[in-house]
């Protein structure tokens, strides 16, 4: 009994032993080698401010206004932001966040908590949140080098070293806590979550797998007032063609298709007999787009993207825009319940319509035609909403055009079909699916609710051709 008594705590400890070789026994060694490739960013801006200090203003001519113009003139301060980053080569090139740098007049950089350096912007992007610096001097740095962030799993042991607060050089430890996060920060989002610390001024820096290789970019945390045991990474493979691009052109050069597209729920699966809620769903195609040249329509679901099966909607636009522009690429498409294959030349985002800023298109509505219903329609916009003073909640599309012989031609310019086959309208794609469903249906009719131009509510059947 005492023999085996024995042989089970024997048992125990060997498998403890074998279980904690996994666990590391300290990070000081790692972190010693990898202090001197992390740097400290201070930037500083000039913000120019006016405010009348008075809650009035006075009267033009008045004898006060010329007394106290001085009190309303233009008012600059310097203000000054910290964040991190790492150095990628000897010449002291920089990986940062581009919104630690963003706006900045003067660009400094700490090495090891010694020297400072200034540095210039070689390149940044908005819509990855990664800028590349070049340290002004001759010196030469520590780099470290890239890992493979693919390879990462959930339950990594990770370490972030960065600037909190300013504080310096600062080493946390944890894990990777999942992947392929989505938190609405920016267009290619598919983050790294990790609960080691990181706080404000963590932004650009390292996160490092074990075998002290840079897998993320340290970017954002959820919650305001610190860390609460989630940051966000921008994954390594991801940042590192942003950053080659960059470096070699000083912007960067994304594929682009020209569509618009939306999640493939399940009933819009069901609806086209689709074995699964999978791919993307083409909701509008952009006028000369590579998707127009290439025969692409509104209506179709991406399934397969260059040999890449599209599982999620968001994971269509990485997928592109990491393709390089000019390629021709096979796009497999489910339409009209079958599969079918499209070749489409890439064109380049940067170059493109969707790339200018929302504020300064002024480009007349995109209209769609719904042929089964013979009209044009537009989706509804916040304005149309506003003005014509209609729940807030309000989903649908505009008519703006209806053929003589449409079936639905006693409708008005101006209506708003909101809902068809009791499913909510939120795009022209959206009316298109449910239209054409009805077509290939024995039955050949869609019940469909309306605003007419009074704001009033109506249910209408419609015998479809």
């Amino acid at each position: 009994m005492f023999k085996k008594f024995s042989i089970y705590i024997i048992f125990l400890l060997l498998t403890f032993n074998v279980n904690a070789r996994d666990y590391p026994g300290s990070f000081a060694d790692l972190a010693e080698k990898l202090m001197p490739s992390v740097v400290n960013i201070s930037t500083t801006q000039v913000i120019t401010t006016r405010s009348n200090p008075f809650p009035f203003e006075f009267p033009p001519g008045s004898p006060f206004e010329e007394m106290f113009r001085d009190f309303g003139e233009p008012q600059q301060r310097r203000t000054s932001a910290l964040g991190s980053g790492f150095i990628i080569d000897e010449k002291g090139t920089v990986v940062t966040n581009n919104h630690v740098i963003q706006g900045a007049e003067d660009i400094f950089v700490s090495v090891n908590g010694e020297k400072e350096y200034e540095a210039e912007i070689l390149g940044a992007d908005p819509l990855s949140d990664i800028a590349v610096l070049k340290i002004k001097s001759e010196d030469k740095f520590s780099p470290v080098k890239f890992g493979d962030s693919d390879t990462a799993r959930v339950g990594d042991w990770v370490i972030a070293i960065g600037n909190p607060f300013g504080l310096g050089g600062t080493v946390t430890s944890g894990i990777i806590s999942a992947r392929n996060r989505s938190i609405g920060l920016s267009r290619y989002e598919d983050y790294i979550q990790t609960d080691a610390s990181i706080n404000s001024g963590n932004s650009g820096g390292p996160l490092f797998d074990m075998n002290g290789d840079v897998i993320g970019i340290n970017t954002a945390i959820l919650g305001q007032s610190g860390s609460i045991g989630i940051g966000f990474s921008i994954p390594s493979n991801s940042a590192k063609k942003v950053i080659s691009q960059l470096i070699k052109f000083g912007e960067t050069k994304r594929g682009w298709l020209g569509v618009r597209i939306q999640i493939v729920t399940q009933e819009i699966a069901e609806l086209e007999n689709l074995d699964e809620p999978r791919g993307a769903l083409v909701i509008s195609v952009a006028d000369e787009s590579p998707s127009d040249k290439g025969g692409i329509k509104s209506g179709d679901i991406i399934l397969e993207f260059d040999g890449k099966k599209i599982n999620e909607m968001k994971e269509l636009p990485i997928i592109v825009a990491e393709t390089e522009v000019g390629t021709i690429v096979d796009v497999k498409v489910w339409r009209n319940k079958r599969e079918i294959n499209k070749k489409i030349t890439l064109g380049r985002l940067e170059t493109s319509e969707d790339f200018k800023p929302q504020l300064e298109k002024e480009e007349k509505p995109k209209l769609t035609r719904i042929e089964g219903l013979k009209i044009e329609v537009r989706p509804i916009t916040d304005k149309d909403i506003s003005e014509r003073e209609l729940p807030k909640s309000t989903s649908g599309v505009v008519i703006t055009n209806i053929d003589n012989d449409s079936p639905v031609n006693y409708l008005k310019v101006s209506n708003v079909i909101v809902e068809a086959q009791k499913r909510n309208i939120n795009t022209p794609g959206d009316l298109n699916i449910v239209v054409n469903s009805a077509l290939r249906s024995t039955e050949k009719s869609i019940l469909i609710v309306i605003y007419n131009n009074l704001n009033q509510k109506r249910y209408i059947g419609v015998k479809l051709d």
